[in-house]
């Protein structure tokens, strides 16, 4: 089986390929092709997956290239892992959302923006040629924004395209954990949109566990969400957010704590993964030993600045582990195999939430076999949180339309009417800056 990867030079591909490796089983992948634009971070990250695979008998078989329609043709599997501007674009989008006072993180507010609208037209390229060149293959979106891209690739694949995110997975890990239940045995009540969800009911053979979590304040505030959020907020709500929803939840602080940060995260992430490709540029490097290295400093300095907002101290060592990668193999698996499981995916609404239409791509349990991922009835969510969900969703087709038409106008309405941009005319500053500085925004006229 053929497994195409785009972006197949990024720093986190060496995590799946760790997953295949481990995957012994009848109809596994046998041949892998990484595809990017740069051919020396390409080189860099095989000589890591050699190394990974050393010693390993019958490995997946690993090819590079940069040509895009070979990487695609006759693929049974794709991943997409793109970062359209590479992390200078992703530092970019920082500074100039900072500068006007609101956020700048790549996937929510104003730097979610400026990301969703130079990577979509690139994105829908590679649905086209999928279409065109692998019909029958699977796309599974890595990239982010994840919902966003997820559904404008969508309007070319339909349901052949599923988004993927590791949050909800660690987030379910860790209220399992902390009640005491096996992940494995859990059913996770999660509905929402990529990096805007919810869990709000974890049952254990048949019984709902997270009341007796809400009550308890001790065990409530010993997790990650806990600390983040505060037992008290939490107990409001009646739910535990997907962490993200902090930038929500506590804007003001969380910009104040960017602006003050002596790096932006995509300007440290720049200059750390620029230390490690150069390293690999010397022939005598030990290629998976500098990656493990550079990965290790990389999650525990994940969302920081938020931590650090609310005393929540250092990230523990279980949740130092990724989990993206398990979740894209179980969903292969299951696709691959009728291996029949439930995972939490990006995929079209349908009737799940009807305050939504039928196209809409939401975050939600799915049930997945041969035939794809299927969401399950879910309950209404909350007025609170329907009208985020619904005031997100608006900004996300405001962005698809302006990929899509190329008009400036609408770029700018899309920033306007996200929550955490609260002036028009910061709306049309933000756009100036951003296609000022992004030679992938040049189509906005």
């Amino acid at each position: 089986m053929k497994l195409t990867i785009l972006g197949g030079g990024g720093f986190r591909v060496p995590l799946v390929y760790g997953a295949l490796l481990g995957d012994r089983a009848e109809g596994r992948v046998t041949r892998v092709v990484l595809h990017d634009l740069d051919a020396e971070r390409l080189s860099a990250v095989t000589r890591v997956l050699a190394e990974q695979a050393a010693g390993i008998p019958d490995a997946p078989r690993v090819t590079a290239t940069t040509d895009l329609d070979e990487a695609l043709t006759g693929a049974d599997f794709v991943f997409s892992a793109i970062r359209v501007g590479g992390l200078e674009g992703r530092a970019h989008d920082e500074r100039v959302a900072l500068a006007e006072g609101v956020l700048g993180q790549e996937t929510v507010g104003a730097g979610g923006i400026a990301y969703g609208l130079r990577t979509v037209p690139v994105a829908v390229d590679i649905a086209r040629r999928v279409a065109r060149l692998a019909p029958d293959a699977w796309v599974i979106n890595f990239t982010n924004p994840a919902g966003l891209v997820t559904e404008a690739m969508s309007r070319h694949l339909g349901d052949r395209v599923i988004g993927i995110c590791d949050s909800p997975v660690g987030l379910g890990r860790r209220i399992a954990r902390v009640l005491g239940a096996d992940p494995r045995e859990a059913w996770i009540d999660y509905v929402g949109l990529n990096h805007l969800g919810w869990v709000r009911g974890l049952r254990v053979a048949g019984r709902d566990e997270l009341p007796r979590l809400l009550a308890d304040r001790d065990l409530l505030g010993s997790f990650e969400e806990g600390k983040l959020f505060g037992v008290d907020w939490l107990r409001s709500l009646g739910a535990i957010p997907n962490e993200y929803l902090h930038y929500y939840y506590f804007n003001r602080e969380a910009v104040r704590a960017y602006q003050a940060a002596e790096k932006t995260r995509g300007a440290f992430l720049k200059d750390q993964q620029a230390r490690f490709y150069e390293e690999m540029r010397r022939p005598d490097a030990h290629a998976l030993q500098a990656w493990d290295r550079t990965r290790a400093e990389r999650e525990a300095t994940y969302m920081a600045e938020n931590r650090e907002t609310a005393g929540a101290g250092e990230r523990d060592t279980d949740d130092l582990s990724g989990g993206y990668e398990k979740v894209a193999l179980a969903l292969m698996r299951a696709i691959a195999r009728d291996e029949r499981t439930t995972l939490i995916l990006n995929v079209r609404n349908r009737a799940t939430l009807s305050v939504l239409d039928t196209e809409a791509v939401i975050e939600v349990p799915c049930l997945v076999d041969a035939n794809g991922a299927h969401p399950v009835a879910v309950a209404p969510l909350p007025d609170h949180a329907t009208g985020l969900v619904c005031a997100v969703k608006a900004v996300e087709r405001e962005v698809l339309a302006a990929a899509e038409s190329g008009s400036r106008t609408t770029a700018v309405k899309a920033f306007a009417l996200h929550p955490l941009i609260d002036s028009v005319n910061v709306a049309r500053r933000l756009v100036e800056g951003y296609t000022a500085v992004h030679p992938g925004l040049e189509y906005l006229k």
